[in-house]
């Protein structure tokens, strides 16, 4: 129905839809939103605690307290909620690596300087744990050779690599762009080799779990600052 120009009846039938459907609307958002967190908290917390997706939908659902359609009606399957809790994982890893590096102290700008900030970031940066679970997760799924799995750990250190390139940019405007994505690239790119050592290698609940990995780092910084002149 339309309403009549002018018509006073008409605009307060029209008013009050409007009020009434705002809040309604507003309230289903908020319903659907809460209830796809608690999709993503309750894979996150059974990620945590199997190391791996060992899970269903239907266990899934429950530890969320939602239906077993709540689930599809937010992701088109297990994978994609795995795959969703991964990039939020991710998100924090790059916040952490930032935290790192801006605890960094600031240097002299020379080639040798940024190299000492980016391993003292590397140092300081909690990887192991973020490791650990990253590839738990997406292990399974790159077994069953699902790319969406390899394409998310390389977009982690290729976000990485970025957001550390940036914090070089800005601390020294001059340096030169080229000599700063190298530098991170070998020390990123080397940190994805000693990962996937790290895990192939190391039960990541040994108590010199965490050692191993120190070692590793140390490692990779120093055969990254050698490079493979011959030795004198």
């Amino acid at each position: 129905m339309h309403p009549v120009h002018g018509c006073t009846e008409c605009i307060q039938v029209l008013t009050v839809l409007r009020v009434t459907d705002g809040p309604t609307t507003d309230r289903r958002a908020v319903l659907k939103a809460r209830s796809r967190r608690a999709i993503l908290d309750a894979a996150d917390a059974l990620l945590v605690e199997r190391g791996a997706p060992t899970f269903g939908v239907d266990e899934l659902a429950e530890r969320a307290d939602v239906a077993r359609r709540t689930v599809f009606n937010h992701f088109g399957s297990l994978e994609d909620v795995v795959l969703t809790v991964c990039t939020e994982r991710l998100g924090q890893v790059i916040a952490d690596v930032q935290e790192a590096a801006s605890r960094t102290p600031v240097g002299d700008g020379s080639r040798a300087a940024m190299f000492d900030e980016l391993a003292q970031t590397l140092r300081g940066a909690d990887l192991p744990d973020a490791i650990t679970y990253l590839a738990g997760a997406l292990g399974p799924l790159a077994e069953g050779e699902d790319p969406r799995a390899m394409m998310l750990a390389q977009e982690a250190f290729a976000r990485v690599a970025d957001h550390l390139s940036a914090e070089l940019v800005r601390r020294y405007p001059r340096a030169e762009p080229l000599d700063v994505r190298l530098l991170v690239s070998s020390l990123v790119h080397g940190v994805a080799v000693i990962a996937m050592h790290w895990c192939q290698t190391t039960d990541p609940a040994a108590p010199d779990a965490r050692a191993a990995w120190d070692a590793l780092v140390d490692r990779l910084i120093h055969s990254v600052r050698a490079g493979y002149m011959p030795e004198h």
